[in-house]
């Protein structure tokens, strides 16, 4: 089957017969993931002029890859499926590139190739955690490592045991829990980082979907990771009056189990973390990508209303949701303007969020919210 993304035409499975190319996977859900990618890789180009060879580490039909070949990176496609391998390298040719000149298809195991050679941006899109090839990407990359985990049960808490498995942190699941999933996801990256002297930088995260999308920038030297580090620590929260306080460090503190709610009174109080505290995006950079997005991207406008979004979001490391705070307070929500000029007007900042059309972020804590809005609210 024929399908055209970008303006890239490429093949990808159509009807199965007999098993043939069933494990070759094209998501076209995936399509505002891609097409950011492109728009991230040309302002990146530019921040970066250095940056050249670009590997696909799970090429599957080839599409990304082939999307950033026409763009003018150097390419290299990697899977272990030969059917991946076939289809890759077909979609590049008929592209017009020749293979082991223009680009490159491998037939071999990613985490092995990237221990083998050296790539300015490494790109993992894995089916489901991207943690077992973390460690290999951060050792060999040089500039940009671009992740996609679309585990999104493990890393926001909802499968609590797999996601202390795969991210070495407790998740929990909140009402916050998608940006719990962001910061679970960076919190483990961070890490794997670290153990190669490796510091990261977010310039570009989102949540949308069934996934969770980043893009880090490197930076080889120790005491980066050192300062990549210090953006790590936990979310103090209770689960009775939404209320959540965060501290940095790589332990929580020890006396959390004798503590309760400074704003219930009494309720118990649950630690989450080590999570990434820090800014999961670079706003001057965001702004960018969202300026380089072409209108023949599919989902162009989609992105650029993302990328819009992304780029007045406060840094705070949860958001709330209105109607869950209304609810848990037993008053009617109002129209989300009103309620959020109630908080400005109070002193505080607030900002929508990406996550839904009812969060919102904000500095006040959640009873400072309620005094706030309560006169507009009942």
């Amino acid at each position: 089957m024929r399908v055209t993304e970008g303006g890239v035409e490429f093949e990808v499975p159509g009807e199965q017969t007999e098993g043939v190319e069933e494990s070759v996977f094209y998501n076209p859900r995936q399509e505002l993931n891609r097409d950011l990618t492109i728009a991230t890789l040309r302002a990146f180009r530019e921040r970066q002029p250095r940056a050249r060879r670009y590997l696909d580490a799970m090429t599957a039909s080839g599409v990304r890859g082939l999307r950033a070949a026409v763009d003018g990176w150097d390419v290299t496609c990697c899977d272990r499926e030969p059917d991946a391998v076939d289809l890759a390298s077909e979609n590049l040719e008929r592209a017009g590139f020749e293979l082991g000149v223009d680009a490159e298809v491998v037939h071999r195991n990613v985490t092995a190739l990237m221990h083998d050679a050296v790539f300015d941006v490494i790109d993992l899109d894995p089916y489901g955690t991207p943690m077992p090839f973390a460690d290999a990407a951060f050792a060999r990359c040089r500039h940009l490592v671009c992740v996609t985990a679309t585990d999104t049960a493990p890393l926001c808490g909802a499968h609590f045991r797999s996601g202390i498995r795969s991210y070495g942190a407790v998740p929990r699941n909140t009402e916050y829990h998608t940006e719990m999933g962001v910061r679970t996801l960076l919190s483990g990256l961070t890490r794997s980082a670290a153990r190669f002297d490796v510091g990261v930088t977010p310039i570009l995260t989102h949540a949308t979907s069934h996934y969770v999308r980043t893009f880090l920038e490197l930076d080889r030297k120790p005491t980066a990771a050192d300062a990549s580090l210090e953006e790590l620590g936990f979310l103090i929260h209770c689960e009775d009056c939404l209320y959540r306080e965060d501290a940095f460090g790589l332990a929580p503190d020890a006396d959390l189990p004798l503590r309760t709610c400074p704003n219930c009174d009494g309720s118990r109080l649950l630690a989450a973390g080590p999570l990434w505290l820090g800014p999961v995006r670079d706003r001057e950079f965001v702004a960018d990508v969202r300026d380089r997005i072409p209108d023949e991207f599919g989902t162009a406008e989609t992105g650029r209303a993302l990328l819009e979004t992304l780029t007045t979001e406060l840094d705070e490391p949860t958001y709330y949701d209105q109607h869950k705070l209304c609810k848990n307070w037993g008053l009617p929500a109002n129209a989300m303007a009103d309620f959020l000029a109630d908080l400005e007007s109070a002193g505080y900042a607030t900002s929508k969020t990406h996550y839904g059309g009812t969060t919102f972020k904000t500095d006040a804590h959640v009873g400072e919210i309620l005094e706030a809005t309560r006169a507009s609210l009942e």
